[in-house]
């Protein structure tokens, strides 16, 4: 028996949607049959399309709180409806805790959590006056699931963002789900630029006990999942996308005793340490991109 996600008639919103991962999620809803808008400071470089249909770009500075009530405000007066609210946009550059001030770490925070709560306030606001309520999806990250050396103010701002999450389903249930994705490390357009050649990003991908990088698409594919009927009784739930998870580093440091096959060697690396964020960060952490 197959399965068969049919969101037509649906509208959804994926922020940060122009490229990458959120470009991903976007054209997995395309797949689906939904209308799709997405939005971010600037317009993706070629338009987002999938199925033979495209998504419809509008600008727009998530952190400008009545720049994203408005831009709800004009959704539900043209479309009548929404469905689906994603909450992508977000990233940070790699930095140590004491090499950039608080007001820049500030600024990470409030692209990576203040904006998502803004942008889920405006989508409630239409979401609870329809009879099918809707359903809002936050792009999470295992940074925020354990240390983040390099991008902490990121991983506290994931950390808080699934926790937000949580309270919300709790709160705007059972007219509006509320759920998590947390990503591990996805291949996009920016991963050579973090993990280097296609060498290196196999290298990295090796480190995963799915034994590669996710793909955009996968993350749309459980963005579409959440968003559908047949997730109607999940909520307030976190989703690990993450090929597995991260190998711990003490299996590959504790080579004592274990056979000379077993231990790491240039064709089986080690576990992938800090070098790199998760998933590929951005250097303007100002700009609404993908995770």
């Amino acid at each position: 028996m197959s399965l068969t996600l049919d969101l037509s008639g649906q509208l959804a919103v994926v922020t940060g949607g122009t490229r990458g991962v959120g470009a991903g999620i976007a054209r997995a809803f395309l797949r689906a049959g939904a209308e799709v808008v997405i939005c971010a400071r600037r317009p993706p470089d070629s338009p987002v399309t999938a199925a033979g249909r495209g998504a419809r770009f509008h600008p727009l500075d998530l952190r400008e709180p009545d720049a994203v009530r408005a831009f709800f405000d004009r959704l539900a007066a043209t479309y009548g409806r929404l469905d689906c609210l994603v909450n992508n946009a977000g990233g940070t550059p790699y930095r140590l805790l004491g090499q950039i001030d608080a007001d820049r770490h500030a600024r990470v925070v409030a692209l990576n959590l203040l904006a998502p709560l803004t942008a889920s306030l405006a989508a409630y606001e239409v979401m609870r006056q329809q009879p099918a309520g809707g359903s809002v999806l936050m792009i999470g990250s295992v940074s925020g699931t354990r240390p983040s050396p390099g991008t902490a103010a990121y991983g506290a701002a994931k950390a808080g963002l699934e926790n937000l999450a949580r309270s919300m389903a709790v709160e705007w249930a059972p007219r509006v789900r509320v759920n998590t994705l947390v990503l591990g490390m996805v291949r996009t357009e920016l991963s050579a630029l973090h993990y280097g050649d296609e060498a290196g990003i196999a290298a990295v991908g090796a480190t995963v006990p799915a034994g590669r990088l996710a793909e955009p698409a996968e993350i749309g594919d459980a963005c579409v999942f959440l968003a559908s009927d047949r997730a109607a009784y999940v909520t307030g739930a976190s989703l690990l996308v993450h090929g597995g998870g991260e190998r711990p580093a003490f299996l590959d440091a504790a080579t004592v005793n274990r056979p000379t096959a077993d231990r790491p060697t240039a064709d089986h690396p080690t576990a992938f340490r800090e070098a790199a964020a998760e998933t590929p960060s951005i250097a303007d952490p100002e700009a609404p991109k993908e995770n």
